[in-house]
């Protein structure tokens, strides 16, 4: 594996960084380099920002941002780090409730999709949550933007009461990797990513039933709850809302491998 230390002291060439990117096994080097030597304030920056990736940082976490839906969302270590298939998520709030006034983005992370609700919807009023302290702090810098609010707490503790039966779009981006399949994901996501954004438990829908139970109290009549799962977990993922008096569908979309249940208060 190469070092940046044989790189030129001077601002590492586009092909150098390709070829230190390449034989450390980065998929998409070029666009990579590119990235890394846009973000890159002096040539000192770039070697470490490459060293950085060599060594099994997520390309987002070197150069501090993730692109969703066409917005930059920062992003800080120990935070999750917004996947493309969750634009999918978006997409389908924004079918189902294009008329929403109030909207939380519950299991925050970044606030990735608060953040791309609010782009769309304009005028809201937005609400994050997590648990985590480094996904809160993060979280308020990306929605300040919207006037957002963000909550530290488990779920819906952290939500202020005011809100209940008022959500129109309750989107909820729960950990649903099952307990024994951690060990499988890959290095990135086991190695820099917080345990609690991806572990579910023993089937992966620990978080996600507890958001079904308690999502009918938070929603307003002809409100939605969303809620991303694997393609074996939708059946009892669809099923878990149904208990609680949703009306649930599965939605899919093959192109991104994205599979998100959708729960509507009558």
């Amino acid at each position: 594996m190469p070092s940046l230390s044989s790189l030129p002291s001077s601002t590492p060439s586009r092909d150098a960084v390709v070829t230190a990117l390449r034989t450390a096994g980065c998929v998409f080097a070029e666009d990579e380099a590119e990235l890394i030597l846009a973000a890159a304030g002096t040539p000192a920056e770039a070697a470490a920002m490459v060293e950085r990736r060599v060594a099994g940082l997520p390309l987002e976490l070197v150069v501090g941002w993730a692109e969703f839906r066409g917005l930059r969302i920062a992003v800080a270590p120990g935070v999750f780090v917004p996947r493309r298939r969750t634009e999918f998520l978006v997409e389908q709030a924004l079918e189902r409730a294009p008329g929403a006034a109030v909207v939380v983005d519950l299991c925050c992370g970044s606030g990735a999709v608060g953040a791309a609700l609010a782009a769309a919807l304009g005028d809201i009023e937005l609400h994050a949550a997590d648990i985590d302290p480094a996904a809160v702090r993060c979280a308020r810098g990306n929605i300040a933007a919207a006037g957002g609010k963000v909550h530290r707490g488990d779920l819906f503790e952290a939500l202020p009461d005011a809100l209940r039966g008022r959500v129109g779009i309750l989107a909820a981006n729960v950990p649903y990797v099952p307990s024994d399949e951690i060990g499988l994901l890959p290095q990135e996501a086991r190695d820099h990513e917080p345990l609690t954004a991806l572990d579910g438990g023993t089937d992966g829908l620990d978080v996600l039933r507890r958001v079904a139970a308690e999502a009918p109290r938070w929603l307003a009549p002809g409100g939605c709850v969303l809620v991303e799962t694997s393609r074996d977990q939708a059946p009892a993922a669809v099923e878990a809302f149904e208990r609680t008096g949703l009306a649930a569908r599965l939605a899919v979309s093959e192109e991104l491998y994205a599979h998100v249940v959708i729960g509507i208060r009558p």
